[in-house]
């Protein structure tokens, strides 16, 4: 009765805490009971901690002083606790004890830690204690920020969830680097740094590698726009990335680090929202998370659901309906975690999501705004699912991890084919995928001398793309040439770093790629096929991808880094109007300068900048051939130049400013003969990007708190696409929003507006193929409110 009724009062000091927050805020702890600095952090910072383990309670810690965020503190505090920190709803968090094989045995003493050994993180957690920087997992070996050669950035989960869960276009408006085609949800590529290469869904792989966890979500499909919720954080990587990551790494990648389940409490958390478009529709969304114990404390169930339907703004008077593009989403996750024995777990992870639109989201350049004068709807349907087992073990000081999925992704486009005085006709595209994959690998961090990984991989992928035509009058279809393209791609690969000096870091890399290709036409005439028995013939191709960086602290948490890295895509069959033909695989070397001083809650300000050169060989791109068709080809070789600068300042404890910028230039030099005459520049990439944030927070009265974001985005012009028929120009805008918290850390509302000044501007000069030259534009979502609330049990 009375360890119960302990429990219970430390709980109930820490909930008195204030909301919590990714501002940074002086933090100063003395050394003392973990009970005793969860309450003193929890009121400087503005969080709710809850310590759910009386013998976690009384253990000793030593001081925690600093700058820093509500979640640094707490992860500093679990483990020096010897806990872990587990978020428990937007706005809290819950110290367990660790699983038993990161613990001492009673009353051993722990081994000491190298001068610049990097502890390992429980999975899904960024390791913060004093001293020790932040840890890079998309390095897959655990590297410290201080020590990774490279631009990332990192995005906190709780920060994208703020105002209702969204899709990748969170994560652009948070970063000048990361941009996007705008067809629609589930259709869009995702470009970093410079590397485009085209504007339509074909079958070549995107230039951006999409993760969740340690596996690729897709393998030539476009973006399938997952929801960010429950997430830790979100890893980004500026490209190339070809050693550790391989095929479609050119620009680098992005990867969803998913919180885990735990077995040490039951919790219940999730937000549900209303908004309203002006000029368009009402939208409404959800999400809830639940984390159950369900074997003891040895396995554990977390499960999230995401529903959201987002109001239309177009109209089509031809159609007689406004508001047309409504689109509904419904999808979530279920993750089960096992502890196998101390130190050995297993995942198994489903994850899925379907995106029905009604119809397609562009306009009409010169017509009245936000109309198209269309008589057909241009709806589209994403399906995708993936499964994953993931086996995540240490063998003494090695680490050991083995990923195993399957992935399904389904898409269905239609297009206005309408030629001016016809019937209405609709063109309509299937893409349809299958991806089976494994990732095997070993490493050792990084301590003061040695740090390697080695790995191998297997993919093997399967797309098929059919294409019809349909009268709308008579409902009669046409089939139009398709292609099947499959990929069975082996691959190893190893990286290691050598401290040579404290403050210098040597690190090389090598990746060796065979990829079997094989396909073939669809619905080809009979008289054609014989003629392209060798163009469809299967063909290995391999690739060779070394790396090599150089790193060097030249002040406290100060590094210059110089570094080559090379990328690649493999290439594929491309339909041409009634045929078929090869496409080769392009390949990317980058060669990189950077700097970067902090990081963000370490200080008063932290910056990063980086000058890069890529040359881009063979590179595969989209145009529209003469029958009117979206076609791949390899257009030339080009060079792409880009610089980036991005840091914050932390003005007081109450708010953060940061800023951020990109400026890209790149040309096609040595065009293929084909192209010569249409090949300028590599498109869809603005020269310049900046973006501007602020983060506040404010006490009202006891733990009631104002918490407020902000951001303004600059989006400069770009071409849409290869040749006359695209050259259309597109961005040029200011995008903006705003988003405002009044709450506790159990209950809150939030008030947001996005596009503030309700710009209509142009992301995207294409909704259709087929209406080249008929002036298309892609505005902005024109101003919209929400009102929402979130709550945790």
């Amino acid at each position: 009765m009375i360890r119960s009724l302990y429990v219970a009062l430390a709980a109930g000091a820490a909930l008195v805490a204030s909301t919590a927050h990714a501002e940074s805020v002086r933090v100063d702890v003395p050394a003392g009971r973990a009970a005793d600095s969860a309450i003193a952090i929890a009121k400087q910072t503005g969080t709710s901690i809850v310590i759910t383990d009386p013998d976690v309670a009384n253990r000793s810690v030593n001081a925690i002083r600093g700058t820093m965020d509500a979640g640094e503190a707490v992860r500093r505090l679990a483990r020096l606790a010897d806990a872990r920190a587990v978020a428990a709803g937007s706005y809290g968090w819950r110290l367990v004890p660790a699983p038993q094989s990161r613990r001492s045995a009673p009353g051993a003493t722990p081994p000491p830690r190298a001068a610049h050994a990097t502890p390992t993180p429980a999975p899904g957690e960024v390791a913060e204690v004093e001293g020790t920087p932040i840890i890079v997992e998309a390095s897959k070996r655990d590297l410290s920020l201080g020590d990774f050669p490279g631009q990332v950035s990192m995005l906190d989960g709780k920060a994208l969830e703020l105002g209702g869960t969204g899709g990748t276009e969170k994560i652009t408006q948070r970063l000048a680097t990361v941009s996007s085609t705008h067809l629609g949800s589930g259709r869009n590529k995702l470009f970093i740094r410079g590397i485009a290469d085209s504007s339509f869904t074909g079958p070549t792989q995107a230039t951006v590698g999409q993760y969740f966890s340690d596996l690729r979500l897709s393998y030539n499909a476009p973006d399938p726009d997952l929801r960010l919720s429950d997430l830790d954080r979100v890893e980004v990587l500026e490209g190339p990335q070809g050693t550790l990551y391989g095929a479609g790494s050119l620009g680098g990648i992005i990867r969803l680090v998913p919180n885990t389940p735990d077995a040490g409490f039951t919790a219940a958390f999730g937000q549900v929202g209303v908004g309203y478009t002006q000029h368009g529709a009402a939208s409404v969304d959800g999400t809830a998370t639940f984390n159950l114990p369900i074997v003891g404390d040895l396995a554990a169930l977390r499960v999230t659901v995401d529903a959201a339907s987002q109001g239309g703004y177009i109209d089509k008077p031809l159609l007689g309906r406004d508001n047309v593009n409504r689109t509904d989403l419904v999808g979530g996750r279920a993750m089960v975690r096992v502890e196998l024995a101390p130190s050995w777990q297993v995942d198994l992870i489903g994850l899925a999501q379907s995106t029905d639109s009604a119809d397609s989201q562009y306009a009409d350049r010169r017509g009245p705004p936000l109309t198209r004068q269309a008589s057909v709807a241009e709806g589209s349907q994403s399906d995708y699912a993936q499964g994953q087992f993931v086996v995540t073990g240490e063998i003494g000081p090695l680490r050991f991890r083995s990923s195993t999925g399957y992935t399904s992704q389904d898409l269905l486009e239609r297009y206005d084919a309408t030629a001016p005085g016809d019937p209405p006709r609709l063109f309509i595209q299937s893409n349809d995928t299958e991806m089976f994959a494994n990732e095997t690998r070993l490493w050792q961090p990084l301590g003061d001398s040695v740090g390697w990984v080695v790995g191998a991989s297997y993919t093997r992928n399967r797309m098929r793309l059919t294409r019809q035509l349909e009268d709308r009058q008579t409902s009669i279809a046409t089939t139009v040439t398709g292609v099947r393209n499959g990929i069975d791609e082996l691959t190893v690969y190893g990286e290691g770093s050598l401290r040579l000096l404290d403050s210098l870091v040597l690190t090389g890399g090598t990746r060796y790629t065979r990829s079997k290709l094989n396909g073939r036409g669809e619905d080809i005439l009979p008289s054609l096929e014989a003629a392209l028995a060798r163009v469809t013939a299967g063909r290995t191709e391999t690739a060779f991808l070394p790396s090599a960086s150089l790193l060097a602290e030249v002040l406290p948490d100060t590094q210059l880094y110089v570094r080559y890295q090379e990328s690649f895509r493999p290439g594929g069959l491309a339909v041409e109007g009634p045929v078929v033909r090869r496409f080769d695989n392009d390949h990317s070397a980058t060669f990189e300068i950077g700097a970067r001083h902090g990081s963000r809650g370490r200080g008063p300000f932290d910056v990063a900048a980086s000058v890069s050169y890529t040359r881009w060989n063979q590179i595969q791109a989209d145009f529209i051939d003469v029958f009117g068709f979206p076609s791949t080809a390899n257009i030339g070789n080009g060079q792409v130049w880009t610089a980036t600068l991005n840091g914050g300042f932390e003005v007081d404890s109450r708010l953060r400013l940061d800023a951020g910028v990109s400026w890209n230039h790149s040309n096609v030099d040595e065009p293929q003969l084909a192209f010569a005459a249409r090949v300028t520049q590599v498109p869809n990439i603005a020269a310049f990007t900046g973006r501007l944030g602020f983060d506040y927070l404010r006490q009202l009265s006891g733990d009631l708190a104002l918490t407020a974001q902000g951001w303004l985005n600059y989006v400069g012009k770009s071409r849409l696409g290869i040749g006359p028929e695209l050259g259309e120009l597109q961005g040029d805008y200011l995008d903006s929003g705003l988003t405002v918290r009044v709450g506790r850390p159990e209950f809150g509302v939030t008030f947001g507006v996005t596009n503030i000044a309700d710009v209509q501007g142009n992301r995207f000069a294409l909704g259709t193929p087929f209406a080249i030259g008929r002036d298309q534009v892609t505005p902005l979502r024109p101003r919209t409110i929400r009102l929402g609330f979130d709550a945790a049990f």
